[in-house]
């Protein structure tokens, strides 16, 4: 008996592949978003080209298609995300950890589509800058805290809603006492004053980027190159309040991590999520965090792939970003004092030096060495084949 690892038809990939013709004749794409768009298309099907094992004992062949291993691909980030988790979990102090989310007004969502990397690096700026500007405050912790960062830009409904997710320890280091403060149960800043100076640091940078002229406006938002409508936009922003929430404290490190690790590597929907593909509308779930029920919505394939690339990164953007204490310039320094200050050591990732088939393994349980059918036999590669058609 042969097998075939191939992709699943029922997600996003098998969405474009059949649809993806009729979604280019009606769209433009940006060259990152052309990446993604073929990277996902070709994901396990002949046109990566892949390669066959055979079983040492009962001559059972296995035919396995390459992944294409883009970052927006829903089929391969499993792997990634549990070494980012095991990886994050050595470097962390075991301290209890508060997940803050930081949201932007809906009224700069059209700024931020236009102008995604400038936006995106002044949400992380300013959301940092938050955090370890009152952490030194002597009013809250007088001590320097961490943080990590994670960007999402999407919502349920797939529609752009940039956020960033963020861990935070409950406390932090002071250099000159040489000594760890714990905060209070809850969180060591109070939102209000939180949410106030991430606005102030926001509009600031955003101010900066328009004066530098860095910032792009064409189609419903051309209006905004005029300094006079800017300065409306950003008075009427800095009006309202901001959402910045925390969540109850985690017990532990590997709470959070845990937790955070469903965050780090996902992509702008699972393809678990696609329930089915009828004509040519896609049906999804979604939670409405309104009321906390899942739902389902309906959308064309084209909406939906429309959707779906709308959340594409520009080249090169790093969405996982470490500050103050997790920055990499400290871990070799003041992290280490923290841990030496508790009587800690630091822990070596469970995945170093392992092959990837050991990794697989490890994260998995499964082993792809052993034959599936005998259960005795090894797989061993016998054959490779190159790339069967365009990638186009």
């Amino acid at each position: 008996m042969d097998t075939l690892t191939t992709a699943s038809p029922l997600g996003v990939g098998g969405i474009i592949r059949q649809y993806g013709q009729q979604f280019r004749q009606q769209y433009t794409m940006s060259p990152v978003q052309q990446k993604a768009f073929f990277a996902v298309k070709n994901c396990r099907t002949p046109a990566m080209g892949g390669h066959a094992d055979r079983c040492d004992q009962c001559g059972h062949m296995r035919f396995f298609y390459n992944s294409c291993r883009n970052r927006h691909c829903p089929q391969c980030q499993g792997l990634k995300r549990t070494k980012w988790v095991d990886k994050l979990a050595c470097d962390l102090l075991q301290v209890r950890y508060f997940h803050i989310v930081f949201t932007i007004p809906s009224e700069l969502n059209s700024i931020a589509l236009m102008n995604p990397a400038i936006v995106y690096d002044i949400l992380f700026k300013a959301s940092s800058e938050t955090l370890l500007t009152l952490s030194k405050d002597r009013k809250y912790l007088n001590s320097v805290t961490g943080m990590v960062a994670i960007l999402h830009s999407w919502g349920q409904n797939l529609m752009h809603h940039p956020h960033l997710h963020t861990m935070v320890p409950a406390g932090g280091w002071n250099e000159r006492e040489q000594k760890w403060h714990a905060s209070r149960r809850k969180f060591f800043v109070p939102v209000r004053v939180l949410s106030a100076l991430f606005k102030g640091k926001f509009l600031f940078y955003l101010k900066k980027a328009y004066s530098d002229k860095e910032l792009i406006f064409a189609g419903s938002i051309d209006h905004l190159k005029t300094k006079r409508d800017f300065n409306d936009l950003v008075s009427s922003l800095y009006r309202k309040d901001w959402v910045v929430y925390t969540k109850k404290p985690f017990r532990n490190s590997a709470q959070i991590i845990n937790y955070l690790g469903r965050y780090s590597h996902r992509v702008a929907i699972a393809n678990s999520r696609i329930k089915s593909i009828e004509g040519d509308q896609v049906t999804f779930s979604m939670k409405d965090y309104r009321d906390g029920r899942k739902k389902m919505i309906t959308l064309q394939t084209t909406e939906f792939i429309r959707r779906f690339l709308l959340h594409v990164l520009p080249k090169n953007f790093c969405k996982i970003r470490y500050y103050g204490l997790f920055a990499t310039r400290n871990r070799t320094t003041v992290l280490a004092r923290c841990r030496k200050a508790m009587g800690k050591i630091k822990t070596e990732s469970k995945f170093t030096g392992l092959t990837w088939q050991q990794q697989f393994l490890m994260a998995t349980g499964k082993s792809i060495d052993v034959c599936p059918v005998c259960q005795t036999g090894r797989m061993t590669q016998t054959l490779t084949f190159k790339p069967i058609g365009s990638l186009a």
